[in-house]
């Protein structure tokens, strides 16, 4: 079966009950995505596929043939970090750092998911073509992300100054440069 992850193609034969966690980790040697919980429950596995946000522990790996797959070892680049991983530093957003992948990885999905206009649970008016990114919106649309160590304030923090988000006035929402 073919994969392209972080950018690359990759042949592989495996068991059609694998899941795409344990063949990023076990068979591409990519160890960023965690296996927390392994119930989808707390996010810590959580990478892109096609640019949204899964839990990799849920998902079977071939279901994902073909698909453009990105691990936290796939954002930034090599010797450059992501901007998002920078201000988890600047902000200390993480502490033990288990979550952190799974968190990064979330949260530039979040802000896609923002720009294409996707409404939360807590957005006061889904039809409204503008809302605000509150910290309420932020820490709804990151919710299905554990953090143990309870780094949350610096996550927020990361995100928010990462990803600051601007109201266009034109329906559109578009992340502040």
């Amino acid at each position: 079966m073919h994969f392209v992850v972080n950018g690359g193609g990759v042949d592989l034969e495996f068991d059609p009950r694998t899941s795409l966690l344990d063949l990023l980790r076990e068979r591409l040697q990519l160890f960023g995505a965690k296996k927390g919980c392994n119930q989808g429950a707390c996010g810590a596995c959580t990478v892109l596929v096609d640019g949204e946000r899964i839990n990799s522990c849920l998902a079977l790996a071939v279901q994902y043939q073909d698909r453009e797959i990105t691990t936290i070892e796939g954002l930034g680049a090599p010797g450059t970090l992501h901007p998002l991983q920078a201000a988890f530093v600047e902000h200390d957003g993480f502490q033990c750092g288990y979550c952190t992948p799974g968190q990064i990885c979330s949260a530039v999905a979040m802000a896609e998911e923002l720009k294409r206009g996707v409404p939360s649970y807590v957005s006061d008016d889904v039809t409204a073509a503008d809302f605000a990114l509150t910290r309420d919106e932020l820490r709804e649309r990151m919710s299905g992300n554990l953090c143990r160590c309870g780094a949350y304030n610096g996550i927020v923090e990361a995100i928010e100054e990462t990803f600051g988000i601007t109201s266009t006035g034109s329906g559109k929402r578009e992340a502040a440069e």
